[in-house]
């Protein structure tokens, strides 16, 4: 697995998440507020936009989406493997934080295939009561 070879190659000597500073965490938290407040309005909302923008604009709201999800995962498994910070990375933390990583990704694919599913299962019942 990927990941698995980050973290392989984390176990050199050079941590693998950067130590979070008082400072670090405030402006994490200003940025995780500007992401729940969404995006910021279009500024002339009847006006047809260009495709070409609104495909820019659907890759760049794809790509913040990801960058939130890999946030997310950082902080709860930094939060759940990480007891105290050192210059390594010690076996027991790698194998903490490469379970994490294997059980959110597990969990964020058994939830899209169970929606799909739901949604799959919806769809001929709608047509049928056209």
């Amino acid at each position: 697995m990927l990941l698995r070879s980050g973290l392989g190659a984390a176990c050199s000597g050079e941590p693998l998440f950067p130590v979070p500073t008082a400072e670090g965490r405030a402006a994490a938290a200003r940025e995780r507020e500007r992401a729940r407040a969404g995006p910021e309005p279009m500024e002339a909302p009847g006006m047809a936009a260009d495709p070409h923008l609104q495909q820019f604009i659907e890759v760049e709201s794809q790509k913040h989406k990801f960058q939130q999800l890999v946030h997310g995962l950082t902080e709860l498994c930094w939060d759940k493997c990480m007891d105290k910070p050192g210059p390594r990375l010690d076996s027991k933390t790698e194998t903490c934080l490469v379970n994490c990583v294997e059980r959110f990704i597990d969990t964020s694919q058994f939830i899209l295939n169970r929606l799909e599913q739901t949604q799959k299962s919806k769809m001929p019942s709608e047509s049928l009561s056209d």
